[in-house]
């Protein structure tokens, strides 16, 4: 009895170191079994990557920059011009700083008929800089159902490229 107390006394703790060296073991196993099937789609994983860079290139250059959104206004007030709309206003908000892009937007209220209204709408959202249309009102003007006002918030967004793009 004395002998296998021993034992369990010397052993039990070389069997916990043991038991716990094989969890380990299982553990390493995996993550080497990951590593090299990443590493085996090391090329490809490259190649996706630079698809992807060129891609968002192509993105950015569609956000105006901060120096843009002035000719970006104009574009729109021009639009709204060649589609007979009064311009009520086209006011522009200050800038909201997001972590990878700021957001600009500004108001729109014009007053024209519906097929115009729907003309307008089509040329703002395709213009070549990106421009999203938020919270859009048509109401008639005064009685004339003809003549309807539209309210909206437009939002334009630019890269953030550092700290002197988030004092802008």
């Amino acid at each position: 009895v004395t002998f296998s107390g021993i034992n369990w006394y010397l052993l039990a703790p070389v069997k916990e170191d043991l038991n716990r060296v094989r969890e380990q073991e299982v553990d390493l196993v995996r993550d080497y079994r990951r590593k090299a099937a990443q590493a085996a789609n090391l090329e490809g994983m490259r190649e996706d990557m630079q698809s992807l860079e060129s891609r968002m290139e192509v993105l950015r250059e569609m956000l105006p920059s901060g120096a843009e959104v002035p000719s970006l206004l104009d574009n729109i007030s021009e639009a709204a011009i060649d589609n007979q709309l009064s311009i009520d206003f086209l006011r522009l908000r200050g800038p909201v700083a997001g972590e990878h892009y700021i957001t600009r937007p500004f108001d729109i209220q014009v007053l024209g008929d519906y097929h115009r209204i729907s003309t307008f709408l089509a040329d703002v959202a395709s213009l070549p800089r990106i421009v999203t249309l938020h919270d859009m009102t048509l109401v008639p003007e005064d009685g004339d159902r003809q003549r309807l006002r539209l309210s909206m918030l437009a939002r334009t967004y630019s890269y953030r490229q550092g700290d002197e793009e988030a004092t802008q």
